[in-house]
């Protein structure tokens, strides 16, 4: 079965060594949704979502844990606010760094899995833990230049590298935050 999904994946550390990558999907087979995959300094990684959201993200990633909260993402300009349970982040986004015209699902797992490999250090084609066959499709990309963020109201300090791994699929994010709008194929195995 093929899906496909429409959005942005957004990534970003701190230096308290809480990492997150957040997905903001306008388009997908479960209507638009928002979610956070959330690795702790001492490497637990938690899904935060709603249940809906949080079946079809297990579907192709596995975590430790699962916190079932809503997840509100906006953008407005270039600064960028989630809201997720007890978490509060914002983020400024630079200016577009690269657009990507539309290409053929071959060359995402071919000569765009190479070329993203040795730049930035990702996978644009393999497959989750699951066994669900991924496309990543990046149409944009913009680097977080400012960040705040906080737990509970702890403050998460300040802007740091997305430190590996994190573990949530078959590659990691960017080292350096960012702001990438994409278009995901999922193949699920029969």
């Amino acid at each position: 079965m093929i899906e496909t999904l429409l959005g942005s994946i957004t990534s970003v550390g701190f230096e308290s060594g809480h990492r997150f990558v957040i997905g903001s999907w306008a388009e997908s087979p479960i209507g638009p949704f928002a979610d956070v995959m959330w690795a702790a300094p001492d490497g637990h990684r938690a899904l935060v979502a709603t249940p809906e959201a949080a079946e079809f993200v297990t579907s192709v990633y596995p975590f430790d844990d699962l916190r079932p909260e809503p997840v509100a993402v906006e953008q407005e300009a270039r600064r960028f606010t989630v809201v997720a349970g007890p978490l509060r982040l914002t983020l400024s986004l630079g200016r577009l760094a690269v657009p990507f015209p539309p290409r053929p699902r071959w060359i995402t797992a071919t000569v765009e899995n190479w070329c993203s490999q040795r730049i930035m250090g990702v996978q644009t084609y393999g497959i989750s833990p699951t066994g669900v066959t991924e496309w990543y499709q990046a149409r944009s990309l913009r680097w977080i230049t400012a960040a705040t963020g906080s737990i509970d109201g702890q403050d998460l300090g300040f802007l740091a590298p997305v430190n590996r791994p994190l573990n949530f699929g078959f590659t990691d994010p960017p080292r350096h935050p960012s702001h990438v709008k994409l278009h995901v194929t999922l193949h699920h195995p029969d």
